[in-house]
């Protein structure tokens, strides 16, 4: 009986630890630009941001231009990717709150700017380390349960041994 109780107390700590688990992750943020000649969609996730750039006249993809981001007072030069789209990098991205983004797009003699707005990603309700604090009394609880019961079960033994 002893065996069966402890395959209990186990199975109810691993739903304790599950129950606690992250929250799957955040959507990325997109971010829509347009101006005479060109249209631009981004989208941000964890500091890096993927660009697609179109004509706006043919909606065909922009892939030859020379890109540039300009967030929260500092340029960043896209690089082209594979896919034909552009990608930027930078810490800027993980700061929460929204901020202003200029984009800038040079491609067969034409130069031009979009504006547009990004939204960081928005503080958590709670610190990590109240989730922490919560997980290990949930921990500390169910440890205090198995115990408590095994010692009733090593009492109830001990008076009727047999």
């Amino acid at each position: 009986m002893t065996r069966g109780f402890a395959a209990l107390c186990a199975a109810a700590l691993a739903i304790a630890g599950s129950a606690a688990a992250p929250a799957a992750p955040a959507a990325p943020v997109r971010v829509e630009a347009h101006s005479e000649h060109y249209r631009l969609v981004a989208l941000v996730r964890d500091g890096a941001m993927q660009l697609h750039v179109s004509r706006r006249l043919d909606n065909a993809p922009v892939t030859d231009a020379v890109v540039a981001v300009t967030l929260r007072g500092k340029t960043h030069a896209a690089t082209a990717d594979a896919d034909g789209g552009y990608s930027v990098d930078s810490p800027d991205l993980r700061l929460p709150g929204s901020a202003a983004v200029v984009f800038k797009i040079a491609a067969d003699g034409v130069d031009e700017s979009l504006d547009g707005t990004i939204q960081g990603p928005v503080a958590p309700h709670e610190s990590t380390s109240s989730g922490s604090a919560r997980q290990l009394g949930w921990w500390v609880l169910n440890f205090a349960v198995c115990i408590g019961f095994l010692a009733l079960i090593a009492r109830r033994n001990k008076r009727n041994p047999s």
